[in-house]
């Protein structure tokens, strides 16, 4: 069975699109999220992905509200993504309606934390972020490029116990 997921990225409280994770190509496609997640599961999709982009350019949570909308006025499963670094940052996510989160940044630099979520949150809530450009796991809302290549990278999780991984190939994104 496939499941599609769409995603909604967010910037300032509005639905945009980037070029390749550029925040200077930002495209507002809709002022309103919860009108597009309405119209999604409308639709029939019973899943959203949410990006905060200005949570992963600020490295902290900062459109919990507009989660917190989408969540309390559809019935979407959604994971959550964007800014999650601290133990506080995941409550406010999870507190504001998120089923899953999506974590990228920290499995990179804080992999102690991102275990510690694992273990404590269980897999089924943790989603492993691996957005990768020339092969290399990028971090920070795309910002930042690390050391560390995709299959290395999603082997040691894996083997952790991680299941769910959101991967985006940023080159043709």
């Amino acid at each position: 069975m496939i499941e599609l997921i769409p995603a909604i990225d967010i910037i300032d409280g509005k639905c945009v699109r980037l070029s390749q994770g550029d925040y200077n190509t930002q495209k507002v496609y809709n002022e309103n999220p919860v009108e597009v997640a309405k119209e999604f599961e409308a639709h029939g999709i019973h899943r959203l992905h949410v990006v905060d982009l200005d949570g992963a350019a600020s490295h902290h949570v900062v459109n919990y509200r507009v989660l917190d909308q989408i969540a309390s006025r559809t019935s979407l499963v959604i994971d959550f993504g964007g800014g999650i670094k601290t133990d506080e940052d995941l409550i406010i996510a999870f507190d504001n309606g998120a089923q899953m989160v999506t974590l990228g940044s920290v499995a990179v630099k804080k992999p102690e934390l991102f275990k510690k979520w694992l273990t404590q949150y269980g897999n089924e809530k943790i989603i492993l972020g691996a957005d990768v450009k020339d092969n290399k796991i990028s971090i920070n809302g795309w910002k930042e490029e690390s050391r560390q290549e995709l299959m290395p990278f999603l082997k040691d999780y894996t083997k952790e116990g991680v299941f769910k991984v959101l991967c985006t190939d940023i080159s043709r994104d």
